[in-house]
């Protein structure tokens, strides 16, 4: 097989799982501003990057980190891609 084929459809899977990460993480909190990118850093295929309004509370925001590390844990179980998720402050942006 052509290695430039297997590394095209990879970056394929990629988009798409970032792209189903951004929008699993807006619907956990609609307001909250969330980034994805495929950029690499180390062993890092991508990273989700979320800031949420900063009226969610603690306990909202551990929740939330919570579940989008669950599920980029699947994703990493299915398809080997690591990708890194973050709540962060949103003064940090």
């Amino acid at each position: 097989m052509d290695p430039q084929v297997k590394t095209d459809d990879r970056r394929a899977l990629l988009d798409v799982k970032l792209t189903e990460l951004v929008l699993f993480a807006k619907q956990l909190c609609p307001s909250a501003v969330v980034e994805g990118s495929a950029i690499q850093y180390e062993d890092e295929d991508g990273r989700v990057e979320m800031f949420p309004p900063p009226v969610l509370s603690e306990a909202d925001e551990d929740r939330v980190e919570m579940a989008l590390a669950a599920r980029a844990a699947e994703i990493f179980a299915d398809t080997g891609l690591y990708i890194v998720c973050a709540v962060l402050d949103p003064a940090a942006r």
